[in-house]
């Protein structure tokens, strides 16, 4: 079995996916490359062809994807569009595993333009849990009026409940990465 990655440098959360040749496979042998998902498609198809060409079967045209890691949360078939591969490991290689979490979310790689819009546009951020982000955004926003409040009042305001409000009618979305809540703003 070939294992070879990019000339570039390759990291451990660096997105990368194992290709292998059909043909080799469909001959009882594992023949095959790790390549670094975070290129350009056409270095990602150049790499594949190398593979294919290395081949001891006289005919390896078709290949898949057999497994792949760094991709967080998102789920690749074995036929993925290697286009989307490359952009989706791209947008994870800049917005960490937060963009592979939320594109799952959104259904998958045939979700890159929306997963990419929500993340410039609808990321709030992380906290520990929906009610401190709820709690920031109330002291943020309404400071003045929290002061003016007599403190029997600001002390019973319920974040918690808010938070749960906010998730419940469809004001924010969240989903967990690493332990963090990450919340997203669902009206983008």
């Amino acid at each position: 079995m070939t294992h070879t990655c990019t000339n570039h440098e390759h990291t451990a959360e660096t997105p990368r996916v194992y290709v292998a040749s059909l043909a080799d496979y469909n001959a009882g042998r594992l023949h095959g490359r790790w390549i670094d998902a975070d290129q350009s498609a056409d270095a990602i198809r150049e790499q594949i062809a190398e593979m294919l060409a290395e081949s001891k079967e006289p005919i390896a045209e078709e290949w898949a994807i057999h497994d792949y890691e760094g991709f967080g949360d998102l789920g690749l078939s074995e036929y993925e569009d290697i286009d989307k591969v490359a952009e989706a490991a791209s947008l994870i290689t800049e917005h960490g595993p937060v963009f592979a979490s939320l594109l799952g979310y959104l259904g998958g790689t045939s979700s890159l333009d929306e997963a990419r819009r929500y993340m410039e546009d609808g990321y709030r951020g992380e906290w520990d849990s929906l009610t401190d982000y709820a709690q920031e955004l109330i002291e943020d926003c309404y400071s003045d009026t929290l002061k003016a409040l007599p403190d029997f009042i600001r002390y019973h305001i319920d974040f918690e409940r808010i938070a749960n409000d906010m998730e419940l009618s469809g004001d924010v979305f969240t989903f967990q990465v690493d332990g963090r809540v990450h919340v997203f703003d669902a009206h983008i």
